[in-house]
């Protein structure tokens, strides 16, 4: 699982998801440009069918960092 979200995190959704397995804590993510961060040291799989991710955020800037993200899609596009 967390080899997946790795790859994800570097490749189709690099920018937008990071993946760290560091000792971190909330006050660590402030001010981080992406939408989400996941804890790969929280992952855990259950059975065949359950898995549960931890995902810091902050999501005021994430947010605005995808808005930015937005407008210069819109501007090279010539929207």
């Amino acid at each position: 699982v967390n080899q997946l979200l790795q790859k994800a995190a570097r490749e189709s959704f690099r920018g937008i998801v990071d993946y760290t397995e560091l000792p971190l804590v909330s006050i660590d993510f402030n001010h981080d440009p992406h939408s989400a961060i996941v804890d790969g040291t929280q992952t855990r799989v259950s059975g065949q069918h359950l898995i549960k991710t931890l995902v810091w955020c902050d999501n005021e800037w994430g947010f605005a960092n995808r808005m930015l993200d937005t407008t210069r899609a819109m501007a090279a596009s010539g929207f």
